[in-house]
């Protein structure tokens, strides 16, 4: 703008505001005209009186104010007294000139450093219920703000945790199923499993919802719902604690699960020992042929159980409801292992389809495996057999690799996973399961050895009792009475009334009557063992 112009301007100004003063002075002089004649007063009394009169009503204007103000500072100091009466709750106070909001101030301070919510964003104190569970630690049930879930939450967990100044293991996140925004956030006060607890009792194991697996970091019970059409996969390094783990799955299933049929492959030789009696078959042995073995005849069921199923389709029957099985194989790795020969690359090959095909195919005949391995690494476990588990497991391992082996490729990309490689290795039996889209970190039962001891015999002798009359069943009375474990053939065919003197017809007719073939003895004899034959009549369909 150039001078003139602006000169231009303020004359116009100084015009308009001498043209405002004249018309101010003509109406003030034509009200004070009014008021003299109106009331015949002097013009000196006239301009005393409107003097008076502005001054009164200035008056009552400044009274009214001053109310008005003292009235919102006294709201302000009731929100100023809300927040000291509960500083524990975290909260504060944010005003914005005569508006307050109650926020959670560590909420908002840790999410926002964290960057699971916006620094501009907060936490409202309305929003969020704290509770402390004693010896355990803080759960935080809060709102996020709006426009954020619990995924932004989950995300940042680790960030979380060291504003927490704790680690990603101190945190437990639970999610609602009504509300993205709502998240349930417990921070221990310990590592978790500093602790043990107690192993559980029957009490609680019959009443748990499902098949607890161990204990969760609060103490609770923790596991899967179901095992009907699950199988689960177990990882770890060596010596993690996984075969406690196993035996203590095992046990709870004898008390929780009802009755089930076993096969157990123990590839330690050992570990498994303690439920050799409960077993339909039962082998110490790290062959692959031996594991091939068992897969055919499980195979066989479920090929059974597949035709009672299309048969019930197709006449429009009720699906039979079929004895749930379990194949618990310890250390599985060692049974994909070949030595490098063309005869054990094939036996290899042929154990991987079968695996596979059993895992894949066994869900609807109630046929449920358990594979437990101590070299979680890319070739321990093949692919195809590995991508077939709905459950997963993995106890504490050195890389993110080996994790994905036991949890998944994708499992990093879930909603709060657990590094199993900031387990503590110390713990025994600790581990993060991976069930149904959720993480959990649990540590495994460790029963004591009587305590499993008598849960077995309690079964086996629950067992024998349910054992049908039949041939089978007089032979293992017959046995058992002898006190003896292998009998031969020919000592078997005369208390079952077999009386046919040539050995080999006799054979065939015991063999008939049992519904089991004959096996050696020590001395290369053919004859039966009460084992097989127990096995035998335990086992169904």
């Amino acid at each position: 703008m150039s001078k003139r112009q602006q000169r231009h301007y303020e004359n116009q100004d100084v015009a308009g505001q001498l043209s405002g003063a004249v018309g101010v002075l003509v109406i003030v002089s034509g009200v004070l005209a009014a008021i003299k004649d109106k009331l015949g007063l002097s013009w000196p009394a006239a301009v005393l009186l409107t003097a008076g009169a502005l001054v009164l009503l200035g008056y009552l204007a400044w009274r009214l104010r001053r109310a008005v103000f003292r009235l919102l500072a006294d709201n302000s100091h009731k929100v100023v007294a809300r927040q000291q009466e509960a500083p524990e709750k975290g909260a504060e106070v944010v005003t914005d000139g005569v508006d307050a909001v109650l926020t959670h101030s560590v909420l908002t301070a840790v999410l926002s450093r964290a960057g699971a919510i916006g620094k501009d964003e907060v936490v409202l104190a309305a929003d969020v219920m704290t509770e402390q569970l004693p010896g355990v630690g803080t759960l935080y049930d809060f709102l996020v703000p709006q426009g954020r879930t619990h995924e932004d939450v989950a995300k940042k967990l680790g960030p979380v945790a060291s504003m927490f100044g704790v680690t990603r293991l101190h945190l437990k996140l639970e999610t609602s199923r009504k509300s993205e925004r709502r998240v349930r956030l417990l921070v221990l006060n310990e590592p978790p499993f500093s602790t043990p607890f107690p192993a559980p009792t029957r009490q609680e194991i019959r009443t748990f919802a499902g098949v607890p697996l161990g204990h969760d970091v609060t103490g609770k019970l923790a596991g899967v719902a179901t095992f009907d059409k699950a199988s689960l996969l177990i990882g770890g390094m060596t010596q993690m604690g996984k075969t406690t783990l196993v035996n203590g799955l095992i046990t709870c299933l004898l008390i929780a699960y009802g009755e089930f049929d076993l096969y157990l492959l123990d590839g330690k030789l050992c570990g498994l020992t303690k439920f050799e009696k409960l077993a339909i078959r039962y082998e110490a042995s790290d062959n692959p042929a031996v594991l091939e073995s068992m897969l055919n005849e499980l195979l066989s069921r479920v090929e059974s159980r597949y035709v009672q199923l299309q048969n019930a389709i197709r006449s429009r029957q009720p699906a039979p409801v079929f004895k749930p099985v379990f194949f618990i194989i310890d250390e599985a790795a060692d049974f994909y292992t070949h030595n490098g020969t063309n005869e054990s690359k094939e036996l290899v090959r042929r154990v991987e389809d079968k695996s596979r095909s059993l895992v894949a195919k066994s869900l609807e005949s109630g046929i449920s495996t358990v594979m437990l391995t101590q070299r979680p690494a890319n070739d321990a476990i093949p692919v195809k057999v590995r991508d077939q588990f709905l459950y997963r497991m993995c106890l504490y391992v050195a890389s993110e690799g080996s994790a994905k082996v036991a949890l998944g490729d994708s499992y990093f990309d879930t909603v709060a996973p657990i590094h199993p490689a900031l387990l503590d290795a110390t713990i025994k039996g600790q581990g993060v399961l991976f069930a149904n889209g959720t993480s959990t970190l649990i540590r495994g039962f460790n029963f004591p050895d009587p305590f499993i001891w008598e849960t077995v015999d309690e079964v086996a002798k629950r067992q024998e009792k349910a054992i049908p009359e039949s041939p089978l069943k007089r032979a293992i009375n017959l046995m058992q009475e002898r006190g003896v474990d292998f009998m031969l053939t020919s000592d078997l065919a005369g208390p079952l009334g077999i009386t046919e003197t040539d050995a080999a017809k006799r054979g065939k007719e015991l063999s008939a009557l049992l519904g089991i073939t004959s096996g050696r003895g020590p001395q290369g004899v053919r004859g039966y063992r009460l084992a097989a034959l127990t096995a035998a009549a335990m086992s169904g369909s």
